[in-house]
């Protein structure tokens, strides 16, 4: 992370306080697998001083009832499935329903509270005057509000965690508020660079890894 600050060219001698990482426990009960490999991470981020706290939201299963739909490739916006061959619906006397819509009930894990968590850290921290500036990764548009806010009292880094699109709402302009804000995004050559050390405390990585 200070070598990615450093990139940025715009906040010379800046030091890292404070690392926050807000998340939520995997089902265990919905993927055992990625509960017990997610455990042994959090486990070596605390065992190698990564982090100095891991603030947990957690993961809500529900069933939930929607229409049947995939992606678009080009907006990525949802088109609905609809009846045809090879699935073709019929009514009750057996007529052809071209371009009937599919209801399907479906396993809906939602992470809860982290995007509060992260907010609240944030603003804790800058209002009570501990940092002079905040660097958040995160590319949750609902974090829009308070990134707004704390870009008015101090320099705001945002790290998009995918070399992808980044929301609009977190967006903006280097002079905004008390300015000397930066955008970035992670890409796979920084995560391949800054790994964990192997072992991480009495934690090794996985076979094949």
């Amino acid at each position: 992370m200070a070598d990615v600050i450093a990139r940025q060219g715009q906040w010379p001698n800046a030091s890292i306080e404070r690392i926050v990482y807000c998340t939520a426990r995997v089902d265990a009960v919905t993927n055992p697998s990625a509960h017990q490999d997610q455990d042994v991470y959090l486990k070596a981020l605390l065992a190698t001083n990564s982090v100095d706290h891991i603030e947990y939201g957690n993961y809500v299963a529900r069933v939930k009832n929607g229409l049947l739909a995939t992606q678009d490739p080009a907006t990525r916006r949802p088109v609905l499935t609809t009846s045809n061959w090879p699935v073709m619906v019929r009514d009750a006397s057996g007529r052809k329903v071209p371009d009937a819509e599919f209801m399907v009930s479906y396993l809906h894990l939602e992470e809860k509270g982290s995007d509060v968590n992260v907010a609240s850290h944030l603003i804790f921290d800058v209002t009570s005057g501990v940092v002079d500036a905040a660097v958040v990764v995160s590319n949750d548009s609902d974090l829009a509000f308070p990134i707004k806010e704390v870009r008015n009292r101090v320099p705001v880094g945002l790290i998009n965690p995918r070399d992808g699109y980044t929301a609009g709402d977190l967006t903006g302009k280097k002079s905004d508020g008390v300015g000397n804000h930066w955008w970035w995004k992670l890409k796979p050559p920084t995560y391949l660079s800054n790994q964990l050390p192997d072992p991480a405390g009495t934690y090794t990585k996985p076979r094949g890894w």
